[in-house]
């Protein structure tokens, strides 16, 4: 499941949203907004654009994890626009039938959303 969103990302749905029938780990990950050291001109936010086909990127990184371990789902959610410290900015949920291979799947689903080319990151907003 891919979702590109505008609007704060909910925690509380987010459980519902992923296969879990044949699960025994659900492992989901926020990425948040954190406040860092040369920040110090007072950002009162970061925006978040897309540049490209961001959905077919994304289902590009399903189709990576899905081939390399036993999942049963992943969900994969981005936030565009203006946000604050501490707002998710992105979300990766797996299940599978064992808890091995849902953490090696989020942490390589990470490191590729972190690649992302589609999805670009300015520093200042809301200024």
């Amino acid at each position: 499941m891919i979702y590109v969103v505008s609007e704060p990302i909910c925690p509380e749905e987010i459980y519902s949203r992923i296969t879990k029938s044949t699960a025994g780990s659900v492992l989901l990950h926020y990425a948040v907004v954190k406040e860092t050291p040369h920040n110090e001109a007072g950002t009162r936010g970061v925006e978040y654009c897309r540049n490209g086909d961001m959905e077919a990127e994304m289902a590009g990184i399903i189709e990576q994890l899905k081939s390399r371990w036993k999942l049963e789902d992943v969900l994969l959610i981005r936030r565009l626009g203006c946000l604050k410290t501490g707002e998710i900015i992105s979300l990766i949920g797996v299940s599978s039938p064992n808890s091995a291979d849902a953490f090696a799947a989020c942490q390589h689903g990470i490191v590729l959303l972190k690649k992302m080319t589609t999805f670009v990151k300015k520093e200042k907003c809301g200024e």
